[in-house]
């Protein structure tokens, strides 16, 4: 078993996504443990989700490339599987702030790169 932080990627398919996947790429301390996005790439490989859409200079990662990406709007099915999440969803700020609020209710850490959270410490 590795001692590595499981991290999920929500908003995993979108440019900011690929650039955290790419930088969680053999990560020592992380490890990509899922990938999340819309319910319309739900089901699919990331592979098949960002076929044509690559955006970075670097190949997709292979330890991710065959993940089978989840739906980000089921929390807790995404939840039960990491430590924490990474988020680059790109949704309004209502929804985004939504959802990242239903991340965090499941005490589950959100590093988001929207604004919707900007200068918000959320701390129990």
């Amino acid at each position: 078993m590795s001692d590595k932080l499981r991290v999920g990627v929500i908003g995993a398919t979108g440019m900011v996504g690929q650039r955290f996947i790419t930088i969680l790429a053999d990560h020592p301390w992380f490890e990509v443990a899922v990938v999340a996005a819309s319910a319309h790439s739900a089901g699919k490989t990331y592979g098949e989700a960002v076929d044509g859409r690559w955006k970075m200079d670097t190949p997709i990662p292979e330890n991710v490339k065959n993940m089978v990406l989840m739906d980000a709007s089921k929390v807790n099915e995404v939840a039960d599987q990491v430590d924490f999440v990474f988020s680059a969803i790109k949704l309004d700020k209502a929804d985004t702030r939504n959802l990242e609020d239903q991340y965090a209710k499941t005490e589950t850490p959100v590093v988001s790169n929207n604004s919707a959270h900007r200068w918000t410490l959320m701390c129990q």
